[in-house]
């Protein structure tokens, strides 16, 4: 078997960067495969495109009648590009995108005839098989049935040969069985929600828009590498492996040259990007070796997490070009830095204005000052819902590992704005005096510009944290997607915008209180309530820990822990009263986490159990096979010194016995504890039991298996190294 690594060392070393040209200059090629405005003006009836747009703009319904004349110039535009298939692209609940291919190519009843056939039924709803699909118990599953939905919002796009459609998904009994569906009910709740609390300061605004900017980071391991490494083909990370000598320690790769292949792949899967609409720009070295980040421009958040999961797919089709293998993983490699997603949030007007970035003028800032404080109280008073939104059995790996955000979810505002908000905090109750407002705007509200100016402090520690225009959430787990966090994010700023409304207007209505006097009063007393979760200084260490305690902040470490906040009564009220999940869908995705939680650890115990038994263990044998021969030589050559020239020799079979034993008793163990866990019912204890019981077992395999690495020949060793999989470009 260690030939296997050594083929693949000489073919990972041997690769040349592949041969790429681009097609043209970006602004030319940008969503040239995407049907959008400039596609649908060109092939749709001025009804259909009006149609189209105000689906898209004001959530109106499209009749059947229209969805032909739709369906057709769609079909003319994508046969057009050489398209033969045509998709429902859709994002059910396994984490990752789905689509069947059906052809435009039909013929009738007796073979004849054959014509390319797509019309508005086609568009508008197909019945994908739905029993194979996470569903948490809303059906069983010979209640097959399963609807997808055209989403207009989302423009089609040709993959290929293939025309994708994104769309939702729904069972027969109406339940949403996707992650679009509530990121969609979500986005409409902040919409109506901000859009009120704006006209308290413009009464021009007609939409506001939730934005997101995510930052996909990756790492990139030569193909062969990869492939001989059961580990990271099975569950997407390395089990065991002990750390380089050389690891991250030197700073030298953050935002370093980008090496060759690297950038070649870059530059291929930058055009892709450009022909599908994806409006990626920023490209970059991360601080672990062979890890690498690439960020979009900000877009509407529902079409920047079809995007973003979109971009995962096309990650790994490039990379087979350039025999590469995307890592997603949040922590692949013990001891260098786990991947992330940050996603940064804004809400954006009709009118042009960011919510979140002040402005030169008092009444702009205090509308700032209202979106900002208010996002903060939301954050304060949902942050066990806000870190159960992130829990992954992958993520588990990377929160709080002194490189990412801890589990304790805080907000970082800077130094420079936790004095605005201990100025506003010392506001007079009720009325203010004409005095007392004109200060108030003039100097605190009126120099925020300034303030922001010299506030260049950031906090990569902190899990949420306002980077100067925007909320950077920066937990997000590299794998995931983003619409489980943006769902729940702007689903508790919506409530909490709903509730800062209601809490102004009632000081208006009963106090006789002028409008500023009102918002300044609301926004005293929450900036008071939420103190707990304001934190500036650093989040990695234990000080953080018992100081959060002591505030009363959650810190699940573990997702079994963290998800229970998804079926809290503070949950599935929020969830209800905004119409985002009904209790039986949020109790079914809660079943479903916790489903994948423990399958994903059951696979990794298997997988360990099989490495370190059938490729460890034998290689160790056969080394120590070796050694013992060595010393029988001695032996029959030195007679009674023996002892003392093979000393080392003996202490070393020694040393790798005891491993073994360790190995064998620890997985031994393990699979015990793994059965046990198997006949529970229940699937909170379940996943309690093998986050518990079994994943403990892990890192003491690991160990002894780590310590063989470092006895054992190197030539003898079958599995790819540390060493080799970081650093080999």
């Amino acid at each position: 078997m260690s030939t296997l690594r050594f083929q693949a060392l000489q073919e990972a070393s041997n690769r040349k960067p592949v041969h790429f040209e681009e097609i043209d200059r970006k602004s030319n090629l940008f969503g040239s495969n995407v049907f959008n405005e400039k596609a649908m003006k060109q092939y749709l009836t001025s009804d259909a495109f009006k149609g189209v747009r105000d689906a898209i703009q004001h959530g109106t319904k499209i009749e059947r009648k229209l969805a032909d004349y739709i369906a057709m110039g769609m079909k003319e535009w994508a046969l057009a590009k050489g398209v033969t298939h045509y998709t429902h692209w859709f994002q059910p609940l396994t984490g990752t995108t789905a689509e069947k291919h059906d052809a435009f190519f039909e013929t009738s009843y007796d073979g004849s005839d054959p014509v390319e056939k797509f019309g508005g039924a086609q568009l508008v709803q197909q019945e994908p098989d739905a029993s194979s699909f996470p569903n948490g118990g809303i059906r069983n599953t010979f209640e097959a049935r399963g609807y997808t939905a055209w989403d207009p919002t989302s423009p089609a796009f040709i993959y290929g040969t293939t025309l994708c459609i994104p769309t939702v998904f729904i069972a027969y009994t109406g339940e949403a069985l996707d992650n679009k569906i509530p990121l969609l009910r979500a986005l409409s709740a902040i919409d109506e929600a901000a859009t009120e609390v704006c006209k308290y300061f413009d009464k021009n605004v007609k939409k506001v828009t939730a934005t997101l900017g995510w930052e996909q980071e990756y790492f990139l391991i030569d193909k062969s590498l990869a492939n001989s490494r059961p580990d990271l083909v099975m569950t997407g990370r390395t089990l065991l492996g002990h750390t380089s000598a050389k690891g991250q320690q030197l700073d030298d790769h953050y935002f370093g040259s980008i090496p060759t292949r690297a950038l070649t792949y870059m530059r291929d899967l930058e055009q892709e990007c450009m022909l599908l609409g994806i409006p990626v720009k920023t490209r970059h070295n991360e601080v672990a070796p062979n890890q690498f980040e690439l960020a979009p421009i900000f877009e509407e958040t529902n079409l920047a997490v079809d995007h973003n999961s979109l971009l995962m797919d096309v990650m790994q089709r490039v990379a087979e070009r350039h025999d590469f293998k995307v890592l997603f993983h949040e922590k692949p490699f013990k001891g260098v830095n786990g991947s992330g997603k940050h996603n940064n949030w804004s809400l954006a007007t009709d009118t042009g204005v960011n919510l979140l970035s002040p402005s030169k003028t008092p009444m702009s800032n205090l509308q700032f000052l209202t979106f900002f404080i208010n996002t903060i109280k939301a954050v304060n008073d949902y942050e066990t819902l806000l870190r159960a939104s992130i829990a992954t059995a992958s993520n588990d790996h990377r929160l709080g590992a002194n490189e990412a955000p801890p589990a304790i979810i805080s907000v970082f505002i800077g130094a420079q704005l936790s004095k605005v908000l201990l100025e506003l905090e010392s506001v007079t109750t009720g009325k203010l005096s004409p005095e007392e407002k004109t200060d108030l705007k003039l100097n605190v509200v009126g120099k925020i510009p300034d303030v922001l100016l010299d506030n260049t402090d950031r906090n990569r520690t902190s899990p949420f944290a306002f980077t100067g225009n925007k909320f950077e959430f920066r937990a997000v787990g590299s794998n995931s997607n983003c619409s489980n966090a943006m769902t729940t994010l702007n689903a508790i700023v919506a409530k909490q915008l709903i509730d800062f409304k209601n809490e102004v207007e009632n000081l208006i209505e009963n106090k006789d209180m002028k409008k500023d006097d009102a918002i300044f009063n609301v926004l005293r007393e929450y900036i008071k309530q939420s103190k707990k979760i304001l934190f500036e200084g650093d989040g990695y260490s234990d000080a953080w820990e018992k100081e959060a305690a002591k505030r009363g902040l959650s810190n699940f470490k573990t997702t079994p822990e963290a998800i229970k906040a998804k079926v809290s009564k503070q949950a599935l009220d929020l969830f209800e009263e905004l119409g985002i999940f009904n209790h039986v869908e949020a109790e079914a995705r809660y079943e479903i986490e916790l489903e994948e939680y423990t399958k994903k650890i059951q696979i990794e115990g298997r997988v360990l159990g099989d490495i370190s038994r059938n490729h460890v263990i034998p290689t160790a044998i056969r080394y120590q096979n070796t050694l013992i021969e060595n010393v029988k030589g001695l032996k029959e050559i030195f007679g009674k010194e023996f002892e003392t020239i093979a000393k080392e020799q003996i202490t070393l079979i020694k040393e790798i016995s005891g491993h073994i034993e360790g190995i064998n008793s620890k997985v031994l163990a393990m699979t015990n504890e793994r059965k046990k866990a198997n006949q529970l019912t229940d699937a909170q204890k379940m996943a309690e039991a093998y986050c518990n019981k079994v994943k403990p077992y892990f890192e003491d395999i690991r160990n002894h298996c780590d310590k063989l690495e470092l006895l054992v020949d190197d030539e003898s060793w079958t599995l790819t190294k540390y060493r080799e999989l970081l650093f080999t470009k």
